[in-house]
């Protein structure tokens, strides 16, 4: 049996990997959710074991975590695959100027809490050598790939990614020798509740935006066909250069999917 957990599985990429997971008879999926309650609608697989009053906002949510893991009557032994997935995000500007408590929640969603939750999983032994840490970033964190022509502009969201890279290297090198892989992934640009609440949906056809579902299938086949401990703490969109509007102005042409981003 395969377990695979997913940090922020209610919606969005989340919701759609735990359901490809849990569609496969060998995988026991298991996944986080914010609210006290197992969430009851239908777009979420019933063959999910849920943890629940898992906030990425609580100093303790690793040991959190791991203490509702061990309670569950299926309680897994340890994971094949943890995939951190839960993030926040608020647009700013320049002229409305930056918003501190936006940020705040955004640094604390996306990188300050993901090292307190593999830090718990590793020291209560839930991860083992194999092991494979996903952590769902974004090419808004490539500093490389900002260019002119986008702009400045939400500081708080592309900074948080660039700082969940780092994180994301840092782990790999902790745990290393324990033979433990960390990948830090763009899953591609998708059309989401997130991306359409910030205003994201004006460029979904030229940006080449796809479904949550479609991304899942994407992010699957590069965890289980491509990633291995020779890609551990390197910087991936599973995807490709095809939703990343800087790529080649960047980079230049004839790019490869998958594509190993620059930091």
């Amino acid at each position: 049996m395969t377990n695979i957990l997913i940090v922020g599985a209610t919606r969005g990429l989340g919701a759609s990997l735990a359901n490809a997971y849990a569609g496969i008879a060998s995988h026991k999926v298991y996944g986080t959710s914010r609210s006290y309650a197992a969430p009851s609608s239908s777009n979420v697989s019933k063959e999910l074991s849920w943890v629940t009053d898992i906030d990425l906002a609580n100093p303790h949510v690793g040991e959190l975590l791991v203490e509702k893991l061990r309670i569950l009557k299926d309680s897994p032994k340890c994971f094949d695959v943890v995939i951190i997935t839960a993030g926040y995000f608020a647009t700013e500007d320049f002229t409305e100027g930056p918003k501190w408590d936006e940020q705040v929640k955004m640094y604390t969603t996306s990188s300050i809490a993901p090292p307190f939750l593999v830090h718990s999983l590793h020291k209560a032994k839930l991860l083992t050598k194999g092991s494979k840490i996903v952590l769902v970033s974004s090419e808004s964190g490539s500093i490389t790939l900002r260019h002119e022509s986008e702009g400045g502009g939400n500081y708080g969201h592309h900074a948080s990614k660039a700082a969940l890279n780092m994180v994301g290297k840092l782990l790999s090198l902790d745990l290393k020798d324990d033979g433990v892989i960390v990948s830090i992934v763009h899953p591609g640009f998708m059309r989401t509740d997130m991306t359409k609440g910030v205003g994201f949906d004006k460029y979904y056809e030229d940006g080449g935006a796809v479904t949550p579902d479609v991304a899942a299938a994407s992010l699957i086949e590069w965890v289980d066909m491509e990633l291995d401990i020779g890609k551990s703490g390197e910087y991936w969109a599973p995807r490709g250069p095809r939703d990343i509007g800087t790529a080649e102005k960047v980079l230049g042409k004839n790019l490869e999917t998958p594509m190993h981003l620059p930091w």
